[in-house]
């Protein structure tokens, strides 16, 4: 976990702000989203591989 730092005039760590974004992002979207993405990778994936 990122550290309370007291001379952060208020900012967050992009640790801090990953983890926020990721949490919202599971709270809207879904587990469906997620299927959906790793859908999508593993086809450009397989596509890719073809091509090597």
């Amino acid at each position: 976990m990122a550290k309370n730092n007291s001379n952060n005039n208020g900012k967050m760590t992009v640790e801090e702000a990953g983890r926020k974004g990721g949490e919202e992002t599971a709270r809207t979207h879904g587990r469906e989203f997620y299927e959906e993405i790793g859908e999508k990778g593993g086809k450009a994936r397989a596509k890719q591989r073809d091509n090597d």
